[in-house]
């Protein structure tokens, strides 16, 4: 019997026709786990980079002085350079929260998320690190404390190995002070960026766009 065109021939004996498969789904391109001195929270990216979102705090005292860190690269020792207080957001933690954690955990001060102002500030870094080329995103939330605060010791309890390894200092710079300093601070024209913040911010994320470091 010849089957009408478009259908499959019924009744004994009939042949029946395999189900057609389903066309694979294209695989989604996916962020690689694999281990790293960096620790578990660097993802390797389709583009080789190591990645990871981060959150900073720009932490002003009553005298409008920030407080940056000071380190190095350990295989470029002579290279040291400033920057602000922060690192990987965990999974599963908000922006805010991984910004008081971070700042707990660097200087033993003891902020509430509450506390916070912004993000006033995102910007992509790229940088080489600990043999890396990695790219951090990053959102910088404002921070005031007042200066009997700001005169309490700052603690290294809560640094991991890899601060403890390649953080030298901590203090606080008056703006005037930090545009005399020679060696790289980071974000580049902190002081100029900082400044307007200084009387207050205006409610506005400025995004710094991406920068190589």
């Amino acid at each position: 019997m010849t089957g009408t065109p478009g259908r499959v021939p019924t009744g004994a004996g009939a042949p029946v026709a395999p189900a057609p498969a389903a066309p694979a789904a294209p695989a989604a391109p996916t962020e690689e786990v694999s281990p790293t001195a960096l620790g578990p929270d660097w993802v390797l990216g389709a583009d080789g980079m190591r990645h990871r979102r981060g959150a900073r705090v720009l932490l002003l005292d009553d005298a409008g002085r920030v407080l940056l860190a000071r380190g190095h690269d350990t295989d470029q020792p002579e290279r040291s350079w400033w920057f602000t207080v922060g690192g990987g957001i965990e999974p599963g933690e908000s922006d805010r929260d991984a910004a008081v954690r971070e700042v707990l955990e660097e200087t033993g001060l003891r902020l509430d998320p509450a506390d916070l102002q912004g993000p006033v500030w995102t910007r992509s870094a790229v940088f080489d690190f600990y043999r890396e080329r990695c790219r951090q995103d990053e959102v910088f939330y404002l921070a005031r404390i007042t200066s009997t605060q700001a005169a309490v010791p700052l603690t290294r309890e809560g640094w991991t190995q890899i601060e403890h390894d390649v953080v030298d200092e901590m203090r606080w710079w008056a703006l005037p002070e930090l545009r005399e300093v020679t060696i790289e601070v980071f974000p580049a024209g902190l002081p100029d960026l900082l400044e307007p913040l200084l009387d207050g911010w205006d409610g506005r994320t400025r995004h710094l766009g991406e920068a190589t470091e």
